[in-house]
């Protein structure tokens, strides 16, 4: 069985790719246990440099990569460049560690008492499609580190620059079997992540449906997951910010990659008394993406990622919706959708949902309570920023909300040298910085009689 992958931007064919099944699955990780009795003894330095030279060849293929994504998932292309080169950032920053996994002295009676991290074992990889290459790199380079075993299962529709780090992998000389990757059905291969027993963890990054089936399927063995889930992250704006400079970049905040993104902030909260102004402000800043071919250096939106998808987020912005003003989109073939700003009521699904798409609403709060309240009403708590010139109410408003990542005057979420992850319905665990590396080791304590 192959299923063909379509370029959104064109809604032609690029390549048929043949499915991963159930047997080949099993194959597959049969080789990822075999191959970790030998992985988890490669000797620190020697994993060190061959992490190093993985992110070397990533580099050398930066471009190749991009290009490559544009078509696999519509990616601008200048996206797509950040996002190559975060695999390699990502690689080099974890080619660091398997010399400084440090374990403990602990003092005790009696004795000597050390602790020191171990590798799981096989660790399963199940990537998104909204970014296919740098949600990749965050799961198997920590876990190649550690010393464990990986096998990836690429999201359907976008498989193409997976596969190809599957590829570069060998070329580096990471040993066959060490990181291997499986396109295919979810039900099928991320299913047999879940079930079977010499699969030790599983790391998850989509919808909080599949991963709270993901996480009930684990359970059975307790088995280890790590969840990147949904997000609808709030953009506070009070009224003493730099209001020119938070209406110009709020549309990056919610619009990059056509909205398609957990962290996006969908949801942007403005002070009553200066409301007005920033949607005064905001309307231009809207109107002035540019959409359109996401081969175009210029390009900073490109299309959603599928037909159905753009079906569903169309369905958030009815003929009757609230509209306050749209950007524009390219007629003709691909999955097009503009830049679009809602002013609804605060009970709308466009306000409580996820729309994973170039969709936002505007809010207006009284003050700095009835900000909080209205950020932490919702089943999410991934991302969001905080825009204010009062350090204090900074700092105040960070402790408050409930999220996992939170930029103030900003709207960055992830640097891989630092924790990526989410609360309540948004995740669990974290992934990227210095802490990520414990997710895939267990911690064994070892006492010795003197």
């Amino acid at each position: 069985m192959t299923f063909d992958v379509i370029n959104p931007a064109t809604e032609k064919i690029v390549r048929s790719v043949p499915h991963t099944t159930l047997g080949d699955t099993d194959a597959a990780i049969g080789r990822a246990q075999k191959a970790f009795e030998s992985w988890r003894n490669v000797a620190p330095g020697d994993r060190a440099r061959l992490l190093r030279k993985f992110a070397e060849v990533v580099d050398a293929h930066v471009e190749e990569l991009a290009r490559l994504e544009v078509e696999n998932s519509g990616h601008t292309i200048g996206n797509a460049r950040w996002e190559a080169g975060n695999v390699r950032d990502v690689l080099q920053y974890y080619s660091a560690a398997p010399e400084r996994l440090f374990g403990k002295q602990i003092p005790v009676a009696g004795g000597l008492d050390v602790t020191f991290h171990e590798p799981l074992g096989v660790v399963g990889v199940i990537v998104p499609w909204n970014f296919p290459m740098p949600i990749a790199g965050w799961g198997f380079a920590p876990a190649l580190a550690a010393g464990n075993t990986v096998v990836l299962k690429p999201a359907e529709v976008t498989p193409l620059t997976a596969i190809r780090l599957g590829e570069l992998a060998l070329e580096a000389g990471l040993p066959e079997g060490v990181f291997q990757v499986l396109p295919g059905k979810g039900s099928v291969v991320g299913n047999r992540f879940v079930t079977h027993p010499l699969v030790r963890k599983v790391v998850f990054t989509g919808s909080t449906e599949v991963g709270k089936q993901i996480m009930a399927g684990c359970a059975n063995q307790v088995k280890r997951v790590t969840l990147e889930l949904g997000g609808k992250s709030a953009n506070i704006v009070f009224a003493d910010s730099d209001l020119e400079k938070a209406a110009a970049t709020a549309p990056y905040g919610v619009f990059d990659n056509a909205g398609q993104d957990c962290c996006a902030r969908s949801r942007i909260l403005v002070q009553a008394s200066v409301y007005d102004r920033f949607m005064e402000l905001l309307e231009p800043a809207v109107q002035g993406v540019k959409v359109g071919e996401p081969g175009d250096e210029a390009t900073e939106m490109g299309p959603l990622i599928s037909a159905s998808h753009l079906s569903k987020v169309a369905s958030y912005v009815p003929d009757d919706a609230s509209v306050a003003f749209r950007g524009s989109a390219p007629d003709g073939p691909g999955f097009w959708f503009p830049p679009t700003v809602l002013t609804p009521a605060y009970d709308h699904p466009a306000v409580t949902e996820e729309i994973f798409g170039p969709v936002v609403v505007v809010l207006p709060f009284t003050d700095e309570a009835d900000a909080i309240r209205i950020a932490n009403d919702s089943e999410y708590g991934l991302s969001g920023s905080i825009w204010t010139n009062d350090v204090g109410r900074a700092i105040r408003v960070s402790r408050a909300v409930e999220a996992g990542n939170l930029s103030v005057n900003s709207h960055s979420s992830v640097r891989y040298w630092t924790p990526f992850g989410g609360v309540k319905q948004s995740g669990l665990g974290r992934e990227l910085g210095p802490d990520a590396l414990d997710a895939f080791t267990e911690l064994k304590n070892v006492f010795i009689a003197t």
